[in-house]
């Protein structure tokens, strides 16, 4: 793995910390770096161990993450710092990827992977999980 690798997946790692996507359940994000410059939905469905015929949902990040970043009156400190962090996260995501989508694989328990491309060309970003009944 390059340096640049390295170093985007220390600084996704950090920009992520603690962070859970809230649903249903609340799940951790996972960074990684794929080698691969262009993805199908094909490509991606067996890159992630998933059926051929599973549901895909392709969203734009700013749509994803909207919930996330809206900051209510009734939110208490601890809930702001976390739109805070949130808005942080997709600042960086920007910073570093480009071409950024959201791609969500299943129903029920959907596996969630917000990928872009790097500044080389290879695709990287953060996987998660989202509960919906």
């Amino acid at each position: 793995m390059s340096n640049v690798n390295s170093e985007l997946i220390n600084i996704l790692t950090e920009a992520t910390g603690d962070l859970r996507w809230m649903s249903e359940s609340d799940y951790p994000f996972q960074v990684f770096v794929w080698e691969e410059q262009e993805l199908t939905a094909e490509q991606l469905r067996q890159k992630t161990g998933h059926a051929p015929d599973a549901p895909l949902e392709i969203k734009e990040m700013e749509q994803f993450f909207a919930p996330a970043l809206r900051e209510y009156d009734w939110h208490d400190e601890e809930e702001r710092e976390t739109v805070r962090r949130y808005r942080s996260l997709v600042e960086t995501l920007q910073y570093y990827l480009s071409d950024i989508r959201v791609y969500r694989l299943g129903e029920v328990e959907i596996d969630v992977y917000i990928i872009g491309k790097t500044r080389l060309g290879k695709l990287a970003g953060l996987a998660t999980k989202a509960v919906e009944t």
